[in-house]
């Protein structure tokens, strides 16, 4: 038993730091150049053959990028995208073991209006990435964050996706690439010289106006996060590109899913984290980068001259607690330097989620998010923790919810407005155009915005949407897509007692 006066620093050792000086774990003989984890000492060479083979590894385990087809890789700049752009560039070199069959493209977005950055500024930002993207010999595309007040309403809504491939087709192209040497397929185009494109400073001013809407930078940055997707989902799709790749690491994930329960995405956390994504019906998102720790990527970029640009963002030089987003990756990187197994173990968490399959209703797309395109999660039983927080909220006087959203986001009583509220226009389908310069109708201008806009969102997104001063500055998209989806709830509710349900179809 342990005694009170027994003295056991003698035979307490302190843990022998790890050192460089060991032999590499794989090769065996050459000296170690760095030590990833604890037992983990790989030399120059074995640690690059390591890291390319669990590039590869990924892809060809998920089996969701064909021979052949188009790929459009999203930079930031950063440490972990320039990497992803590197491991792509060596596995399409012409000495590479295996190589990738696939045809890639970039896609960078200039968020420089977002911080308050000046066009000289963001010119030199342009031009740094620009060299690097050249050096590649991919085509690149220079996108302003102020394209997204332009983008057409089908980017939130749900595009049907590819019918699924069964599991010999991958086989079945992979031999016809293999055969015919890949000479059928298109070959990446040579990059062309590109600025930034001109920007109207009246886009910019917009842009700024609806950041400045926003309250908190909790609700800013993922409403920038959301903009920033749709705006790389519409030039993929206008490019003639399948699959959207980014470069979130497995420490920026551990962060995000920490962020995200957070913020109420439970019901998301599976596609806002998982290896594959496709909300978007036609275009998949995919995370090839999410098995490599932010260290994993540091000692790679730093042994072998990947190029990346230091850009600022919005939550550059801010306080810990600025934000949930800024808070949490504070706590986890904190953690993970006392607890090494931190973030792999909230990563092996990520991996087992998965979304439960919900059958549409119909291919409008109205149960899904109008800005994140997820399930909506706001479909439940009174009896629920969604219907106490929004009694909660209403008792103790909150603006965000307050008395009709509770009958509004129950399931089967989709919004409608009152019925005063009826269009004066006697033409079918479309509006009076007396309630702006949207083209809507006068009397659907006589309801709150914020409060037609919940029954369209899934919880999360109204928690943005709350902390929103005014949601008049959102692109036009969304709004136009908003007043479709409220005609089309309205119209259904109109004729719900002469159509058939699931059950008697059948009959």
């Amino acid at each position: 038993m342990c005694q009170v006066e027994e003295d056991y620093r003698g035979e307490m050792e302190r843990a022998a730091a790890p050192s460089v000086s060991k032999k590499c774990v794989k090769c065996k003989e050459a000296p170690a150049a760095l030590v990833i984890r604890a037992g983990d000492a790989y030399c120059r060479l074995c640690f690059k053959d390591f890291f390319i083979h669990k590039f590869k590894a990924v892809l060809g385990k998920n089996r969701i990028i064909f021979p052949g087809e188009k790929v459009l890789l999203a930079v930031s700049g950063g440490p972990s995208s320039c990497s992803m752009l590197r491991q792509v560039q060596e596995g399409l070199s012409q000495k590479a073991n295996k190589k990738l069959r696939f045809v890639p493209g970039v896609a960078f977005i200039d968020e420089g209006a977002a911080i308050g950055q000046s066009v000289e500024e963001r010119q030199r930002t342009v031009a740094e990435l620009q060299a690097v993207f050249q050096a590649t010999g991919f085509p690149f595309y220079i996108l302003p964050l102020e394209q997204v007040l332009d983008l057409p309403a089908s980017v939130v809504a749900t595009n049907p996706s590819p019918s699924e491939q069964p599991a010999s087709a991958y086989k079945a192209a992979v031999h016809h690439f293999v055969e015919t040497d890949g000479s059928n397929f298109p070959r990446p185009q040579e990059p062309k010289k590109t600025l930034l494109p001109r920007v109207q400073e009246s886009h910019t001013l917009m842009l700024q106006q609806l950041l400045g809407s926003v309250k908190t930078l909790t609700a800013r940055e993922e409403l920038l996060n959301t903009l920033r997707q749709h705006l790389l989902v519409h030039t993929a799709r206008t490019e003639g590109y399948s699959k959207l790749m980014l470069g979130d690491s497995c420490t920026r994930l551990a962060v995000k899913l920490l962020t995200s329960i957070s913020l109420g995405r439970g019901a998301q956390l599976a596609q806002d984290t998982g290896f594959s994504d496709s909300r978007y019906g036609d275009i998949i998102l995919v995370r090839p980068m999410r098995d490599y720790s932010a260290k994993e990527v540091a000692y790679y970029n730093h042994l072998f001259t990947v190029p990346y640009v230091v850009i600022p963002s919005v939550d550059t030089k801010t306080v810990d607690k600025a934000s949930i987003q800024r808070l949490t990756e504070s706590f986890v990187t904190k953690l993970q330097t006392d607890f090494p197994s931190t973030v792999s173990t909230i990563y092996r968490t990520s991996e087992k989620l998965q979304t439960a399959c919900r059958k549409r209703s119909g291919a409008d797309g109205c149960d899904r998010c109008l800005l994140c395109l997820c399930s909506l999660d706001t479909a439940v039983e009174e009896a629920s923790a969604f219907q106490a927080t929004l009694i909660s909220d209403q008792l103790s006087g909150s603006k965000c919810l307050r008395g009709s959203a509770a009958e509004t986001l129950r399931p089967g009583r989709p919004e409608s407005p009152p019925p005063t509220a009826q269009c004066c226009s006697s033409a079918e389908g479309r509006g009076c155009g007396r309630a702006g310069s949207d083209g809507g109708c006068c009397s659907s201008a006589k309801l709150p915005e914020t409060t037609r806009l919940k029954s369209l969102l899934c919880y999360s997104c109204a928690l943005t949407v709350r902390d929103m001063s005014t949601v008049n500055h959102l692109p036009q998209y969304i709004l136009s897509e908003a007043q479709r989806r409220q005609r089309r709830s309205q119209m259904r509710e109109e004729i719900s007692d002469f159509l058939l349900d699931d059950g008697d179809e059948g009959n």
